[in-house]
C-alpha cells in the first residue's frame, strides 16, 4: 500500500479492508497473468520464426515456451481461486432468516442435529412439512441456505454445471419429449387441394437421478465449539468431492448409478450425423492436429455447429490439450487463444469462450479432447431438490460422521447442439 492508502485504510472497518486486500491480491494475480502472456507470445514467436527459417526450433526456446506454459496455466488456476474466493456466498441468510422465521427455526433446529444428535425437533419440522423420507434411516434435508450454497458452488466448481441446463425436480426421473422433426407443410393455392402431411416426430428423454455422497467427519470437539458455523463447515467439506464426481460423471459416465456423459454417448462422421449420435470430425493424422494449416480445420469445427448453437457455443478442453492450442495463429498472425480481458471473464479462443474441464481426454490416438457447442442446449443435468445429511457418531468412534447425499442425473438432450474433434486419420 501507498501512504495515502495507509492513512485511508486506518480508518476503514476491519471487514472493509479484508475487502480491500483481497481485491488488490485479484487485481496484482491478474497483472501477473497478463505479463506472463506476453513474454509466452515473445518465446512463441520466437521458436516459429525459427522453424520458418527452416533451421528448427532451439532447444532453449522449445523449453522457454513449455516453461511459460506452465506458468500461465498455474496462474492462471492461482486467479481463478481468488476469484471463487470473492465469489462464495454467505452462509448466514441473514436477512432471509430475519424475514423467515421457519427457515430461522429450520436451521436452529438443525445445527443441534448436528453437534449433539438432538432430532427432536427437526423430525417434527419436516413431518409438518411432510417431507417424505425424513427420519434418522433416511437422514434430514439440510436447511435451504446451505442447500443453495452447495448448488451455487458446485456451479462455480463444475465446469459442465456452469454451462448446461440444470432442472430441479420431486420425483426419481425426469421425462422430457423432444422434438426431433416438425410436422410436414407446403405451399398450396387458395382453391387447390390439401393433401396430408407428415406428423412431427418426438423422442422421449429419461433423466434418471443417481445418488452422489460424501462422508465427512468431525470430532465432538469441533462440533462443541461454539465458533466454529456447522453448516458452513458441511458445505465446503463435500462441495469439492461432490464437484469432482460430478464434473467426471457429466463428461465420461456411463449412465450406470451415474449421469451419463456426453462423451459416452457413439459418435459419427458429421456428414452422417443422426439423432442419438454426436457429430465429430477427424484430423486426418492419428493423435495430432494437420502440420499445415492445422486452424482451418478448428474453423471448420465451429461451422460444423449451427448458427442457432453458435451464438451461446463454448469450447472445452483439458489443460494440456488447452496448452497445445495456446501456440496457434491465424492466417494474419494473430494468436487464436486470448487471455481474459478482465477479472472473472473466460479466457477466449476463435472469438468463443474456452471452458477448462481436466475430465477431458488428453490428446491421444482416436481420443476426443476437443469439444464445441452449446451446452445449455445440448446437455441437461436434473437435480432431486433437497440434500440429506445422517449423523453418525457410531461408526468411526471418535469421529462423527455426516453421511450426506444428494441426487443428480444428466445427459444429452440435444445431439445436434455439441461436435468433436477426433485425433484420428
Amino acid at each position: 500500500m501507498t501512504i495515502k492508502q495507509m492513512h485511508k485504510a486506518a480508518k476503514m472497518p476491519a471487514l472493509e479492508i479484508k475487502a480491500l486486500n483481497s481485491q488488490q491480491e485479484v487485481g496484482q494475480a491478474f497483472g501477473e497473468f497478463m505479463q506472463a502472456f506476453e513474454g509466452f507470445k515473445q518465446a512463441n514467436d520466437e521458436r516459429l520464426t525459427q522453424i520458418e527459417k527452416h533451421v528448427g526450433a532451439d532447444v532453449l526456446t522449445v523449453e522457454k515456451v513449455e516453461r511459460l506454459n506452465r506458468a500461465m496455466d498455474e496462474q492462471k488456476a492461482a486467479l481463478d481461486q481468488y476469484v471463487l474466493k470473492q465469489a462464495r456466498p454467505a452462509l448466514g441468510g441473514e436477512e432471509r432468516s430475519i424475514h423467515s422465521p421457519v427457515v430461522r427455526e429450520h436451521k436452529q433446529a438443525f445445527d443441534r442435529y448436528a453437534r449433539r444428535g438432538d432430532e427432536q425437533a427437526l423430525r417434527g419440522l419436516e413431518q409438518k412439512a411432510h417431507s417424505y423420507g425424513s427420519g434418522p434411516d433416511g437422514g434430514y434435508l439440510v436447511p435451504s441456505e446451505l442447500e443453495t450454497a452447495i448448488g451455487t458452488r458446485l456451479a462455480a466448481l463444475s465446469p459442465v454445471r456452469g454451462l448446461a441446463t440444470v432442472r430441479q425436480v420431486s420425483g426419481a426421473v425426469l421425462k422430457k419429449p423432444f422434438s426431433i422433426s416438425g410436422p410436414g407443410t407446403g405451399w398450396v393455392g387458395e382453391e387447390g387441394a390439401r393433401p396430408q402431411t407428415t406428423n412431427a416426430k418426438l423422442a422421449e428423454l429419461q433423466f434418471p437421478t443417481m445418488e452422489i455422497y460424501a462422508m465427512p467427519a468431525a470430532t465432538a470437539s469441533l462440533l462443541d465449539d461454539a465458533a466454529v458455523d456447522v453448516e458452513q463447515w458441511i458445505a465446503a467439506e463435500v462441495e469439492t468431492a461432490f464437484a469432482e464426481q460430478e464434473s467426471a460423471a457429466f463428461i465420461n459416465g456411463d449412465g450406470v448409478n451415474k449421469p451419463h456423459g456426453f462423451l459416452a454417448y457413439d459418435t459419427v462422421d458429421e456428414a452422417s450425423w443422426a439423432w442419438g449420435k454426436l457429430g465429430c470430425l477427424k484430423t486426418g493424422v492419428a493423435g495430432a492436429l494437420p502440420s499445415s494449416s492445422p486452424s482451418d480445420l478448428l474453423i471448420d469445427l465451429v461451422y460444423a455447429l449451427k448458427s442457432g448453437y453458435r451464438q451461446n457455443a463454448h469450447w472445452m478442453m483439458n489443460r494440456k490439450t488447452q496448452s497445445a492450442l495456446r501456440k496457434l495463429k491465424d492466417s494474419n498472425g494473430n494468436y487464436l487463444w486470448q487471455p481474459p480481458a478482465s477479472l472473472g471473464q473466460k479466457a477466449s479462443f476463435m472469438g468463443f469462450g474456452l471452458v477448462e474441464a481436466e475430465d477431458m481426454p488428453d490428446i491421444t490416438t482416436d481420443s476426443t479432447p476437443i469439444a464445441f457447442g452449446d451446452f445449455g442446449r445440448g446437455y441437461l443435468i436434473v437435480d432431486r431438490i433437497g440434500i440429506r445429511v445422517l449423523r453418525d457418531p457410531y461408526s468411526a468412534k471418535p469421529y462423527v460422521l455426516f453421511y450426506t447425499t444428494k441426487r443428480v442425473g444428466g445427459g444429452v438432450q440435444d445431439f445436434d447442439a455439441i461436435k468433436l474433434l477426433k485425433f484420428a486419420a
